[in-house]
């Protein structure tokens, strides 16, 4: 029998008192699966939720925890649609932080040619997420105005590059001087640092007091709350999220008084749902990338396999930019 390693928990807990580099069997591909040896992973942070038990969803245990990796095809199934040396981008509920793993071809695209490892296991959630929102949930249109909160992480870069493909004006906001450096980097037009301003009255100012007409919030509590201030007459506020960790409610006579609108995404069940839209997304953002319009920000920290727990503390203390990726 063949194995391979995997970080691995048997209850759940804070990552550091739990997770465990183990060694697994390695499973042989079935009916359109393929085996695919992992190259880089990208952390996200729903995966600090799976594993302390605090995520929506819950594994069965013991379980392997992890969303999203870049791979090679190492073996096929029967009528798999990749073959043996294809590289493939990985997304699954769980079992992405190990060396190998088989997975069904409707949880695998292909890496888009001229794109490094890193940015093949950070391409994919973080671009159909802020893709599926802009464009398809809220209707981002050429010449709007669009606010993107915590724009120098994972799906902020992502959304502040895809903002200005779709011809919006971004306004962007993050904390710090380095972080709004990032975003500014990604393309915004006009960036606000929440440790020092109030982002409220910026963007009145940098609106003519008319506001945002789209609003992409992946942190939820207080922000969300402000948010709801600066919607322009028939704005679209985006949940994507709650970074904050505080559940937000909504202050609906704002939304009447504005004919405004929240909407909300869960990207993740496009793809059971409608695979067409997912396929044909993963297509424009590939074309998108070859034409130097997006490209994956990744966090300048490098974590080996080994080092996974010190990857996910980095993640934890918010201290990253863009996303988080294992490799090696």
């Amino acid at each position: 029998m063949t194995t391979h390693r995997a970080w691995q928990f048997d209850t759940f807990g804070p990552f550091r008192d739990v997770l465990r580099l183990r060694e697994v069997p390695t499973p042989t591909p079935g009916e359109g699966e393929c085996l695919v040896r992992l190259m880089a992973l990208a952390l996200n942070f729903p995966d600090l939720l799976v594993i302390s038990g605090a995520y929506q969803v819950k594994p069965e245990l013991p379980a392997v925890p992890g969303m999203e990796a870049m791979g090679v095809v190492e073996a096929v199934g029967p009528n798999a649609r990749f073959r043996p040396g294809q590289r493939v981008c990985v997304n699954v509920v769980n079992g992405a932080f190990a060396e190998k793993g088989v997975f069904p071809d409707a949880l695998l695209l292909d890496v888009p040619e001229g794109m490094s490892d890193a940015q093949g296991a950070a391409f994919h959630v973080t671009y159909q997420t802020s893709l599926f929102a802009l464009e398809h949930r809220a209707g981002l249109k050429a010449n709007e105005t669009l606010l993107v909160h915590g724009a120098a992480g994972g799906v902020g870069t992502a959304a502040v590059q895809l903002g200005k493909a779709l011809g919006a004006r971004v306004i962007a906001t993050a904390g710090g001087p380095e972080k709004t450096a990032v975003a500014k980097a990604c393309g915004a037009d006009d960036v606000i640092d929440t440790r020092s301003e109030d982002f409220v009255a910026r963007v009145k100012a940098l609106t003519d007091g008319r506001g945002a007409d789209v609003i992409y919030d992946p942190i939820g509590g207080t922000t969300f709350d402000q948010s709801t201030k600066v919607l322009a007459f028939e704005g679209r506020l985006l949940v994507i999220g709650f970074a904050s960790g505080v559940i937000p409610t909504v202050a609906v006579n704002r939304l009447l008084l504005k004919t405004a609108s929240v909407v909300g995404l869960q990207w993740g069940m496009y793809k059971f749902v409608a695979p067409g839209k997912v396929q044909a997304a993963h297509e424009r953002l590939s074309a998108l990338f070859r034409e130097g319009r997006i490209a994956p920000v990744i966090d300048p920290a490098r974590f080996s396999f080994e080092q996974l727990p010190d990857a996910l503390a980095h993640l934890e203390s918010r201290a990253a930019v863009g996303k988080v990726v294992v490799a090696g």
